[in-house]
């Protein structure tokens, strides 16, 4: 596909595709998964009921979408890669093909900054940002400012967060533990924001005994969750848009490896209504433990994200989104896809 876009401040395809994502309303259902790799996706969207093939969207920036059915539940699982940005791509594009509420929940790795063995599962309530301050300076070291920032807590949707604890309780193998209740921190590196040291002058020597100190119940560390949990809370009250979403200059050409419904989204249907909400929750499976320094096994994380992956599929399938602000089916992936099962 290579359609020409006309307005910088947000780009879309004359058939309405988002920029970054390639998608357009009717590509992604309400209920979605992210995850880092696409590796993940494809191994979660692998439990999506067989009687449909799924939708799958890989888009020329390296996010894959694959919109199914769970338990004939519409579920999107979307990978991003790592980082705040590429989180802030996905909500934001996401919530302008959406109608109705958007409900996320991050599956993804971290490192523990407790005594507690990798594969462990982790359920945070809030999340810390951590990020390096720029305004320090890192050669000399002479600078009045303080190295690193460490935000408020923001949270996590509660309802939902409380759902994931029951799901993925009942999935839980014997020998694996999870932790619920806890602090999570998202640094803007996997390096220097994280405690870890380089060749680089990063003067972080004391910034996990820093942020263990101002944050209590404090467990995971990791890069993308805060960001998801800040800008969730943000659309809480928001006013509407008083101009419509724009156009840019270059072309998005997503791989789209089953036809998109035949069907363009609706002029008329109201996307990232005002009245609607966003919540978000997020899994961490401990993959790193920096007491430790033990790293997890690749057939550990074959077991970790299996069960996972089906308790947080579990948690999105029962959790309840009243009928009314739900996406129509109607000239969406997973109303094309019904409609060639049944004939």
């Amino acid at each position: 596909m290579k359609n020409i876009l006309t307005n910088a401040n947000f780009p879309r395809t004359a058939d309405q595709r988002v920029y970054h994502l390639g998608l357009r309303a009717g590509d992604v259902a309400n209920r979605i998964v992210t995850v880092g790799s696409p590796s993940r996706a494809q191994a979660i969207a692998a439990f999506f009921d067989k009687e449909i093939k799924p939708f799958v969207l890989s888009s020329e920036r390296g996010f894959l979408t694959i919109t199914g059915r769970f338990k004939n539940v519409p579920v999107s699982v979307i990978s991003i890669g790592m980082g705040s940005a590429n989180m802030d791509f996905f909500v934001r594009e996401v919530r302008e093909c959406l109608s109705g509420d958007m409900v996320i929940v991050r599956l993804g790795s971290c490192g523990a900054l407790i005594d507690v063995p990798v594969g462990t599962v982790v359920v945070p309530r809030a999340s810390v940002s951590v990020t390096r301050n720029v305004d320090f300076d890192f050669g000399s070291a002479d600078s009045l400012e303080s190295p690193y920032r460490i935000s408020r807590p923001v949270h996590a949707d509660a309802a939902l967060h409380d759902e994931l604890q029951k799901a993925l309780a009942i999935e839980r193998p014997l020998g694996f533990e999870i932790l619920t209740d806890t602090v999570n921190a998202s640094a803007d590196s996997f390096y220097s924001s994280q405690g870890r040291h380089t060749s680089f002058p990063d003067h972080n020597e004391h910034l996990i005994d820093k942020l263990q100190a101002s944050t209590p119940g404090l467990v995971t560390l990791e890069m993308e969750t805060f960001h998801l949990y800040h800008l969730a809370v943000c659309w809480r009250g928001r006013q509407a848009a008083t101009r419509m979403s724009p156009l840019t200059e270059r072309l998005v050409e997503p791989v789209i490896s089953l036809p998109p419904a035949s069907v363009f989204p609706t002029t008329s249907l109201q996307l990232a209504s005002p009245e609607t909400v966003i919540r978000a929750a997020a899994v961490h499976m401990v993959f790193a433990s920096r007491t430790s320094q033990e790293f997890i096994t690749p057939n550990q994380v074959t077991e970790l994200e299996r069960w996972t992956g089906i308790g947080v599929l579990n948690a999105l399938c029962h959790f309840e989104i009243p009928l009314e602000r739900l996406h129509p089916e109607q000239g969406s992936v997973w109303e094309e896809e019904e409609k060639s099962v049944l004939n």
